[in-house]
């Protein structure tokens, strides 16, 4: 049942734009509530709770209609998701929400937000012209299934941009908000397209229109780690060998391929510089040879640590981007 603490949130404030948060859920029962109170404990309060679901079998929509019925106003809304994986679920939401807002925020269903998260990404976002796509996405504070911090995200330094897009996602859409003109171009790109995230597809799309990205060096969330988790952190050693592995088995090259695919799709929409990039790193991946590392350069696709360099030349070396 929602707590005590969710019971002021029909008393919205009439005051700033409305931001839509769009979360995804499946069978997520056993950290839900912790993530609904966490959204209620927000200081920025012109907010709704828009829920595609998936398809849950345990007692996740009976949790939702407790707290739509608790919140009242229309706050919490809920769909029947696609059933096409998370990515497609999420992105159903993107190119689809009820209601058309200035700004819209991703939510998993089994991470805690801190208060301020909502103010702090609307705060970078606000002052951006209305008419050029814009993003916001933050570190992460990683927390176990008992709530327990055990670390951060990895603080990435190195310039955001579709170099960088083409070869990395940057940050989790959990931590994610995006404006209106992000949104209409999510819409036009279209909620069918075989991508390998939703929150890498964002970070290719937006820069790739020349739009804004801002990341935040911050966390503003607490991000759970668990077995049931689709994607988790990429800190420590162990994630850093589960990635070489998965680059030496191809997955890396099959998802730079995906991405490729959805990219050309849209290529009209994507600025010359970013068409000249994307061209570039095609040639990388067509050539043989030395002629591969060669057009590798001039693309000018980077990752953002030495060590994620390093492994991106070793992928070209071997036929794997």
């Amino acid at each position: 049942m929602p707590s005590h603490g969710t019971m002021d949130v029909q008393e919205q404030d009439s005051h700033g734009p409305r931001v839509t948060i769009l979360m995804c859920t499946y069978n997520g029962e056993r950290f839900l509530s912790q993530q609904l109170d966490s959204i209620a404990r927000q200081t920025y309060r012109n907010w709704d709770v828009v829920v595609s679901d998936d398809g849950s079998k345990d007692a996740t929509l009976e949790i939702l209609h407790q707290y739509s019925e608790v919140w009242g106003e229309g706050k919490l809304s809920l769909r029947q998701g696609p059933k096409r994986g998370f990515a497609a679920n999420f992105m159903s939401l993107a190119c689809n929400p009820p209601t058309q807002s200035r700004f819209y925020a991703w939510a998993d269903q089994d991470d805690i937000w801190q208060d301020n998260k909502l103010e702090i990404a609307l705060r970078s976002l606000q002052h951006l012209p209305k008419d050029i796509p814009a993003l916001y996405c933050a570190r992460t504070e990683l927390v176990s299934d008992a709530g327990g911090v055990i670390g951060c995200s990895p603080l990435f330094a190195r310039p955001v941009s579709f170099a960088n897009a083409l070869v990395q996602s940057l940050a989790g859409g959990n931590t994610m908000m995006f404006n209106g003109a992000a949104q209409a171009l999510f819409r036009a790109a279209g909620p069918h397209l075989d991508i390998v995230s939703h929150d890498w597809w964002a970070y290719l799309l937006v820069t790739g229109v020349g739009g804004r990205v801002i990341y935040d060096p911050t966390p503003t969330i607490l991000y759970r780690q668990h077995e049931a988790n689709l994607i988790g952190s990429d800190m420590g050693a162990r994630a850093r060998l589960a990635r070489l592995r998965m680059m030496l088995a191809g997955r890396f090259k099959g998802w730079n391929q995906r991405n490729i695919i959805a990219l050309e799709s849209v290529r009209s929409r994507l600025s010359e510089d970013s068409q000249s990039t994307l061209d570039r790193f095609q040639k990388a991946r067509e050539s043989r040879g030395p002629a591969r590392i060669i057009w590798l350069r001039r693309s000018g696709v980077y990752r953002q640590t030495l060590l994620g360099n390093l492994g991106l030349i070793l992928a070209a070396a071997i036929n794997r981007i």
